[in-house]
C-alpha cells in the first residue's frame, strides 16, 4: 500500500484530530479540544495539518503545527505546539512542515521563529537547532516561564527558543 503525505492549512473539522494526536504524543501538553478547534480556524493561517493519504483515499491527520504571529511582532512566527504520530517519524515532517509554514504568503515578513521548549524534550531541540542550520541563522535561548515562579513547581521551565534573523 503506497502513502501519501500532504501538507495542508487545517480547518475547523481537523480540530478533534489534532486533539487526538497530540493525546497521543507524550511529552505535549493536551490542550483542550476547543482550543484546537481555534488553532485550526483562527490560527489556521499559520498552522498546518499533516494528512497521510492511502491507496482507499482516506486521510488520517500524522502531524501538526500550531503558531501564529507574534501580537506587535508581524516579524515574529511563535510555533506553539508540534506533533508528529508515531507512524509519520524519522521522515523529517516537521521540519517540512515549519518551512510549508513560513513558505506562504501570510508569513513573507516573518524573519524570526519562537518556541518554548524544556530542557529535556530532545526531540524539540534536534528540531528547532536543525531549523536554525537550515535557514542559517542563530539560536538562542532564555527562560522564559520558570518552573517555580510560573508553574508552581508542576511543570518544567520552559526555555524560549529564537531562532533569526533569517532572510
Amino acid at each position: 500500500m503506497s502513502l501519501a503525505i500532504e501538507l495542508q492549512v487545517p480547518t475547523a473539522q481537523d480540530g478533534m484530530s489534532v486533539y487526538e494526536l497530540v493525546k497521543n504524543c507524550p511529552p505535549l501538553d493536551t490542550n483542550s479540544a476547543y482550543c484546537n478547534l481555534l488553532q485550526c480556524s483562527h490560527f489556521a493561517d499559520t498552522s498546518v495539518a499533516a494528512v497521510m493519504y492511502g491507496d482507499d483515499g482516506e486521510g488520517k491527520l500524522v502531524g501538526f503545527i500550531s503558531g501564529y504571529i507574534l501580537p506587535g511582532k508581524p516579524d515574529t512566527l511563535f510555533v506553539w505546539q508540534v506533533a508528529v504520530s508515531d507512524q509519520a517519524r524519522g521522515q523529517g515532517l516537521a521540519s517540512r512542515m515549519i518551512q510549508h509554514i513560513l513558505q506562504r504568503k501570510n508569513c513573507a515578513q516573518v524573519k524570526f521563529i519562537e518556541t518554548t521548549i524544556t530542557e529535556s524534550n530532545g526531540a524539540s531541540w534536534a528540531l528547532f537547532e536543525s531549523a536554525a542550520q537550515k535557514l542559517n541563522a542563530p539560536l538562542t535561548r532564555s527562560v522564559m516561564f520558570e518552573k517555580q515562579m510560573h508553574f508552581n513547581g508542576e511543570h518544567d521551565s520552559e526555555m524560549l527558543v529564537r531562532i533569526g534573523p533569517f532572510g
